[in-house]
């Protein structure tokens, strides 16, 4: 709204100056409303306001220099904390009570400090109540003149300016007997819904259960016992169940017996099973490849829902290189009894190259190049070609694999050439295979046509007739079983590989052959199980973990026999019988060391193999807890004979250290050589079968 006031009007502007001097007069209630609405200010936020405007205002004129802001001192701790308690309960307490927050407030005064003093008691036995004990004894002293201070400007000062430091209240003393520790009685577990009374599901009850009761005969503490509660849940929810819920848990605690009875209720809800496979995220490749794998992990239509098994598809698909990230999911809050199955991709490139540089104890430093097409033009396989160079070993190879068919078969043709040297010998291959492979969970499988070639040049002796290349074409079938208790850490369980081939030699002397090989690894627990460790506290226990370990460790037996079936005569390529001696082998020896006398003293392959070792893994233990490092004792022993009453070992023994890293065991192991009483090292890296 706008006044229009004549020029020649002074009367007007007269009336309009008393108005506003006498308005506040008439009207009171407005004035003290303007005042109610101002927010109050403290002495320190007036003063930091008035700094702040000095700071921003500009200056009077264009000479005058800004004055600058006086900082405040850094604020030191308000209060101490003379914690006086064991030192297993200290840590914890003092990292987690209540006090600790207020250590540096600046405007923490003595009357609030005493609030809090009188409420640390109650915080401090909470959390002694969480690691067991429940019947502490507990006293909290405040600061010497801690209620004798009377003059307080809001800022923890009593004297000086809003910026002067904070005075220091004083320390609180805090003494603790926490008392006996309370142990787990009895874990009970019961159920609701289908799995209740579902007799396929009897067995999930039992494990659920027994898992559960790992904790009883523990001390008492709320992380083993959240860790539980989850666990239970956990494996509620892997199989059959996937929205099922906890659905009540309770922690009956007898402070005058120190028991702690603790009872878990689950909720299943209705089962749920398989549907469609939906694959999500593919253009470079065929989106049948990732449905026949999930349905190759036993994911079909009306199949129970199984999270292993989810993640067994989700481990096939992503090794079969198409993928660089791989997600197998169904979403339980759909409604209805079927879950599709969710695939979410994101592709590889087509073409890969990788460069890697190693290198081993048995063959000194490794240079190699390899390169992978996913989908070569025209025919869609997978082309990998590889190039490796190695202080006595040399490789060039290429290997061509179409996609998985519905049984899991992939077709496979393959080329290598190689050269090796073995002090003054020189050995120069080529191969040439094509079958069909087939990776299962628990079984592999192939069968394929093999041609070799190989020749042996001496240098110091050169010898035309022997110089010969041999040569042969083969049948092979390929047959290998895995049933350890954990592919990376076994502790338990065996395998076995079994390869059998029938053969006819090539060039002038053609002659048939058969060709065997075995191997056999299996694991054995030693001692009683291992007891879990002390909780560091506010941490649960590794419980799942130390029933798997044993005391005493286990031992480890390899076992491995060859055999080439054929007439003295027989041309056979040397790249078709055996050799032994190294890292994975027999340790104690060179790689190849292992072999049959020739004429020349060198040593070369045989038509007989046989190797044992016997391993003993010695848990290392550090302050009473299991550490991720084992001590290793072993003997290994190998032979190599042209007939199999020539068999006759060569022993090693030694011992090493093994690290169990996050990615597999890495062994370092130092051997001695019976035969060529000569010390070797030897590093083994991961575990494979």
């Amino acid at each position: 709204m706008k006044f229009l006031l004549p020029d020649r009007a002074p009367w007007a502007r007269l009336l309009l100056l008393c108005g506003a001097f006498l308005w506040p007069l008439t009207h009171p209630h407005a004035a003290r409303a303007q005042d109610r609405a101002a927010p109050a200010v403290s002495a320190e936020e007036a003063a930091e306001a008035a700094a702040d405007a000095a700071e921003t205002a500009p200056a009077a004129t264009p000479n005058t220099p800004r004055r600058p802001r006086t900082p405040r001192p850094p604020v030191g701790p308000r209060f101490e904390i003379d914690m006086q308690a064991p030192e297993a309960v200290s840590e914890f307490l003092l990292r987690h009570m209540e006090l600790q927050r207020f250590r540096e407030l600046r405007n923490l005064d003595a009357n609030e400090l005493g609030r809090l003093i009188a409420q640390a008691p109650a915080n401090l036995r909470e959390l002694l109540a969480t690691l067991g004990h429940f019947s502490p004894v507990v006293e909290v002293v405040p600061p010497p003149g801690l209620g004798d201070t009377t003059t307080d400007n809001g800022n923890g000062n009593t004297t000086g300016s809003a910026n002067a430091a904070p005075k220091p209240l004083g320390t609180i003393t805090i003494r603790i007997d926490p008392g006996p520790v309370t142990q787990v009685a009895s874990v009970t577990v019961s159920f609701l819904g289908d799995i209740a009374t579902a007799p396929e599901a009897a067995a999930q009850r039992s494990e659920i259960q027994r898992e559960a009761g790992l904790i009883e005969g523990l001390p008492f503490s709320q992380a083993d016992w959240d860790r539980a509660k989850t666990a239970a849940l956990r494996r509620l929810i892997a199989q059959r169940y996937p929205a099922g819920r906890l659905q009540n848990s309770l922690a009956d605690i007898d402070a005058g017996t120190r028991q702690a009875r603790l009872y878990i209720e689950l909720d299943s809800g209705k089962p749920m099973r398989m549907g469609d496979v939906v694959v999500l995220g593919t253009e470079r490749y065929d989106s049948a490849t990732a449905e026949r794998l999930v349905r190759l992990s036993g994911l079909t239509p009306g199949s129970d829902y199984d999270l292993d098994k989810m993640q067994e598809a989700q481990r096939r698909i992503a090794e079969s290189g198409y993928y660089d990230s791989v997600f197998v999911y169904v979403d339980p809050s759909l409604d209805g009894e079927t879950l599709p199955v969710m695939v979410q991709l994101r592709e590889s490139k087509r073409q890969k190259v990788v460069v890697g540089i190693g290198g081993s104890t048995d063959n000194g430093a490794r240079l190699s190049l390899e390169h992978t097409h996913h989908s070569v033009p025209g025919i869609g396989w997978r082309a990998t070609s590889k190039l490796q160079l190695e202080r006595i070993d040399q490789l060039a190879s290429t290997e061509w694999s179409s996609p998985p068919d519905n049984d899991g078969w992939r077709k496979i043709v393959g080329a290598q050439l190689a050269k090796q040297l073995d002090d003054f010998n020189t050995t120069s291959s080529q191969r040439l295979r094509v079958g069909q492979s087939q990776d299962g969970v628990e079984y592999d499988r192939s069968f394929y046509l093999q041609y070799d070639r190989a020749r042996v040049v001496n240098s110091l002796v050169r010898d035309p007739v022997a110089e010969i290349a041999d040569s042969s074409i083969s049948a092979n079938y390929a047959w290998t079983r895995r049933r350890f208790d954990d592919l990376i850490f076994p502790n338990r369980g065996y395998g076995l590989a079994v390869e059998l081939g029938l053969g006819y030699t090539l060039g002038s002397v053609r002659l048939p052959f058969g060709r065997t090989q075995a191997r056999w690894l299996t694991y054995w627990p030693l001692g009683a199980r291992a007891v879990a460790s002390d909780p560091v506290p506010g941490q649960a226990r590794e419980v799942a973990t130390a029933v798997r370990r044993t005391q005493l460790g286990r031992l480890a037996l390899r076992v491995e026999g060859g055999a080439v079936i054929a007439r003295d005569a027989a041309p056979i390529p040397d790249t078709q019988l055996f050799v032994t001696g190294g890292d994975n082998t027999v340790r104690g020896y060179g790689l190849r060391d292992i072999g049959v006398r020739r004429a020349d003293g060198s040593i070369g392959p045989g038509r007989y193999k046989g190797v044992v070792s016997l391993e003993w893994q010695r848990p290392i233990w550090n302050s009473d807890q299991r550490s991720n490092w084992e001590n290793v004792l072993f003997i290994d022993g190998g032979a190599i004979a042209n007939k199999a009453g020539d068999l006759k070992p060569l022993w090693g023994v030694g011992t090493g250290i093994r690290y169990n890293s996050p990615v597999g065991p890495l062994q370092l192991d130092l051997a001695y050589g019976l035969e060529t009483k000569r010390l070797r090292l030897h590093l083994i890296v991961g575990f494979a079968f």
